[in-house]
């Protein structure tokens, strides 16, 4: 991206702790860690973000391929923690002094020493016969019981299992056990043209096609040494906005619909359906498919200020409604809190942070040459709170795609120069849902070596969790919506 630096360092594993504290004591994000098979020894790479200025930090850790270790980061950062457990299924890298290694990737069925990131892992093999069941917490007292739901749901949902311990209808505790539809996303990338990585980043998880493209053609145009015109930089904003419209007025129907006011959804779903429409025009696919690509941005018809504004007016008599029935604000305020407290120490981003007061968003961090943007704020953390904020980032989203409709000229814009190629780079985009980074490696032939991508959802599926206690069980749909959260960006 335009103006963002990135410093990278090879240090020992002695290190790392000291190292990762003094990123996050100065405020950094950890952003991404990413495990590397190399053939002699196995690779560690741990991204730390921050912005304005757009920086970012990696620490590069080598391992014996033999004992692949790491100390803990888990007393720093919780995320930290289940980037640990997932990078010791999938490699097999084990974080010393981690305190709660439960599997987080590998369901029981899989062989204990298979890790499919490993060279020569090669398919799954047969899976374990009478695996025990997988080990979750239970919690015990007068008048407990669990209720299992999933993995398995009613309508299109994707799979998980979600386990509450519950006294009356009130729950105690929620565990979530995903990965249902973990399809070796990352292996995918592994050896295809860069180019041709768009396509499966843009299928990462279907709602968020933009976001994963933008930051997938992000790195591997930095790795390139690509540097793509400002006009090609606006465009994929326009387009992350209109992306941003489409869920934020889905979703804003669907916490409707989940307390019975079906009236609100319906009137929703024709606002969606229309910047569906829209959608179509400016890309020439609904879900915005094929806008983005290594070194270019290209579009058809634009939308005109008649239909945006339109569409905004629409959009607001779907909000007053809402909160006009007495049903609905009663179910919304005060239902499953989560406090800025919990949401920082989660790690959590995007719509769910802002909603409990967090001030951070990659449009600001680390932005595409746009204009220096304010994101929305909330503060109360409640079901309220989410869905004022995706009300009021419709709002601010169509501010910013009339702006940049004014600002662009060229719908065909590509590269302007190039940069020495460092084969590898890093790309950040603030999705709908929050930030979603790409990290990249090519081979010298071009093609791609390995692909690390982190999705919001990674981050704020514990942040559900915390949000439910307290919470009465037939608010859990309701809550869950609120979150809006990926099984299939999280599972990769």
């Amino acid at each position: 991206m335009i103006g963002s630096t990135r410093h990278t360092e090879e240090i020992a594993a002695s290190e790392l702790h000291e190292r990762a504290a003094a990123h996050l004591r100065r405020g950094d994000r950890l952003a991404l860690v990413a495990g590397h098979d190399d053939g002699d020894s196995l690779r560690a790479v741990y991204l730390f973000t921050s912005g304005p200025p757009d920086t970012r930090y990696e620490l590069v850790v080598r391992l014996d391929p033999e004992t692949p270790t790491v100390p803990t980061l888990s007393d720093l950062s919780f995320s930290a923690s289940r980037f640990e457990r997932e990078m010791r299924d999938n490699f097999g890298i084990e974080p010393l002094g981690h305190p709660f290694l439960r599997p987080l990737v590998r369901h029981q069925h899989w062989p204990p020493e298979w890790h499919p990131l490993r060279r020569g892992a090669g398919a799954m093999p047969a899976h374990v016969a009478d695996a025990p069941p997988y080990p979750f917490i239970e919690v015990e007292g007068s008048g407990v019981y669990e209720i299992p739901v999933g993995p398995v749901h009613a309508g299109l949902i994707e799979p998980g299992h979600f386990r509450f311990s519950v006294v009356g209808e009130t729950i105690l505790k929620m565990t979530a056990r995903l990965w249902y539809v973990h399809r070796g996303v990352e292996q995918m990338f592994q050896g295809v043209e860069a180019e041709q990585g768009v396509a499966i980043a843009e299928r990462i998880s279907g709602d968020s096609a933009i976001a994963h493209s933008v930051a997938y053609c992000s790195a591997v145009e930095e790795a390139r040494g690509l540097e793509v015109s400002a006009d090609a930089l606006r465009w994929r904003s326009l387009l992350l906005e209109m992306e941003r419209l489409y869920n934020h007025v889905g979703d804003v129907g669907a916490l409707c619909n989940d307390v019975s006011f079906a009236v609100a959804n319906a009137r929703a779903l024709v606002v969606r359906e229309k910047l569906l429409r829209l959608n179509e025009a400016l890309t020439g696919h609904r879900l915005l498919r094929g806008a983005v690509g290594v070194g270019y941005t290209r579009v058809r018809i634009p939308p005109s200020d008649v239909e945006l504004s339109r569409i905004g007016e629409e959009f607001d008599d779907v909000v007053s409604l809402a909160l006009a029935n007495a049903v609905v604000v009663d179910r919304f305020e005060g239902t499953a809190v989560l406090s800025a407290t919990d949401a920082a120490a989660i790690g959590t981003v995007g719509v769910v942070a802002r909603a409990s007061g967090l001030d951070f968003d990659a449009r600001r961090s680390h932005p595409m040459g746009e204009d220096e943007f304010a994101p929305v704020l909330q503060h109360r953390g409640d079901v309220m709170a989410r869905f004022t904020q995706r009300a009021q980032e419709f709002r601010a989203s169509l501010d910013v795609v009339r702006r940049t409709l004014h600002e662009v000229s060229a719908r065909d814009a590509g590269s302007l120069a190039t940069r020495a190629a460092t084969h590898s780079g890093v790309g950040i985009a603030e999705g709908w849902r929050g930030v979603v980074v790409h990290r990249v490696e090519l081979e010298g032939s071009g093609r791609v070596a390995r692909a690390r991508t982190v999705d919001p959802s990674f981050f704020n599926w514990p942040a559900l969790a915390i949000a439910l206690n307290d919470t009465i069980v037939p608010d859990f749909p309701l809550v869950n919506k609120s979150f809006g959260l990926s099984y299939a960006g999280n599972d990769l």
